[in-house]
């Protein structure tokens, strides 16, 4: 087979997913720059790739999907390496749950709410912040009370639910007020620790 490609930036949260996912399975992948961000937005050919204009998008062998969820899916199931979904039920659905109340609940409030609002806006609306940073507590209680005993988020399986929190996380700690409530959190806090020094994490850095 082909090597995968990944069509999207370094610095974005659900890009670093999917290439997270891709190096927990070993597997060899081609990172093609797409600043979504930059004047006129997208490039007009990644129209082809993503119909939304969003990344990242993902094609292997001539099969393209966007949507991260979707692709991190794929890349756990269609290749070889540790598995990283749970195979019970009941597992298999809260990692799911976790997924969702992530992209539903977390990510705008931890990553552009608070992170993002305090690092790259000259003057940050702390009124925006003050409501991430609430957003976030109760984030952050629901993951404690979801996660299972052991080092990962269900337990002694590392699976897409570690994948997927870790960079948004990442995002929300840059900041003093994501530290500090993080601490908070003593055993998601822990969990971050760990996943923090996952090389796959240190591989799917930003590039400075």
């Amino acid at each position: 087979m082909g090597k995968p490609v990944v069509y999207g930036a370094d610095y974005s949260v659900y890009v670093r997913i999917v290439r997270l996912a891709l190096e927990e399975k070993g597997i060899g992948y081609e990172l093609v720059p797409v600043d979504i961000f930059a004047e006129g937005g997208a490039p007009a050919w990644y129209g082809a790739h993503h119909p939304f204009g969003r990344i990242p998008a993902f094609e292997h062998d001539g099969f393209r999907l966007f949507e991260t969820s979707a692709i991190a899916r794929y890349v756990d199931e269609g290749f070889a390496g540790p598995a990283l979904q749970p195979t019970d039920a009941r597992a298999r659905a809260t990692m799911n749950q976790i997924i969702g109340l992530l992209d539903a609940y977390a990510y705008r409030a931890m990553v552009w709410d608070v992170a993002v609002e305090r690092l790259e806006k000259p003057e940050p609306d702390g009124v925006l912040i003050a409501g991430g940073l609430r957003q976030a507590a109760t984030v952050l209680g629901v993951l404690t009370t979801l996660k299972a005993v052991g080092p990962w988020l269900l337990g002694d399986q590392l699976t897409l639910a570690d994948l997927h929190a870790a960079p948004i996380i990442g995002y929300f700690v840059k900041v003093a007020e994501g530290q500090t409530l993080l601490a908070e959190f003593p055993d998601i806090q822990a969990w971050w620790e760990r996943m923090n020094q996952r090389p796959s994490f240190g591989r799917t850095q930003k590039a400075e």
